[in-house]
């Protein structure tokens, strides 16, 4: 069974959804409907979760376009439950080059926002977060709402995400790389724990499963950076 399927291609980059994706939406659907929504309110309960998982297609797009400016080529995106992953065919030693391929991400995500509040300026929508969270709120103002808090997200200097990454950047204008990407490891890794911890006080379960993949992708770098020298 493939653990993978290819639903389109970008400028020659493929497109994956993990079939773990798959499951999460059919979960979704039942649990929707479970709670005694109509099926075409779960539909678009769906539909909604499509559209932030294709921001974050954007999102992983941007790296990739911003990656092939510096000659590095991007294998394959694939989306996952909590994000998606670009795939490069090596990862940049350059300071300079890794700041603006992490960068790239969270800016198209904040270009998305600026958008949708143009769009939604000129619909004369209400662009209040508590308006966006209200049941039948705005689906733009949402999306809004979302990509701004994709941005935040993404920049925490928790490695190996974007913010991560810019920290390994001006670290490494400091100190050399391997040492540069063992701190920026370790502050990921404490950003993880303390994930983990509010995502059960809070009870925001979501929190605890992206704590286990920063902690485990943030020893996986390390690793592999060492083993390059």
């Amino acid at each position: 069974m493939a653990s993978r399927f290819r639903f389109g291609i970008v400028s020659g980059i493929d497109l994956f959804v993990h079939w773990t994706f798959l499951v999460m939406l059919a979960g979704l659907f039942v649990f929707y409907v479970y709670q005694g929504l109509s099926v075409t309110a779960a539909l678009m309960g769906i539909g909604l979760v499509l559209a932030v998982f294709g921001c974050v297609v954007l999102h992983e797009l941007g790296h990739a376009f911003m990656a092939r400016e510096f000659g590095i080529p991007t294998l394959d995106i694939t989306m996952y439950p909590i994000g998606g992953v670009a795939r490069l065919q090596r990862m940049p030693r350059e300071p300079k080059q890794e700041f603006w391929i992490a960068v790239a991400g969270p800016a198209v995500n904040l270009g998305i926002a600026g958008a949708l509040f143009l769009v939604t300026s000129l619909m004369d929508t209400s662009r209040t977060l508590s308006e966006a969270m209200t049941p039948g709120g705005n689906i733009l103002t949402m999306l809004m709402w979302v990509n701004l808090a994709l941005v935040v997200f993404n920049m925490l200097p928790a490695f190996p995400m974007d913010g991560g990454r810019v920290l390994r950047a001006a670290l490494a204008t400091k100190m050399d790389y391997r040492n540069a990407t063992h701190t920026a490891s370790l502050i990921g890794q404490g950003m993880a724990f303390l994930f983990a911890v509010y995502g059960i006080f809070t009870g925001l379960w979501t929190l605890p499963l992206v704590a286990v993949f920063v902690f485990m992708a943030a020893r996986q770098e390390v690793q592999y950076v060492m083993q390059r020298g």
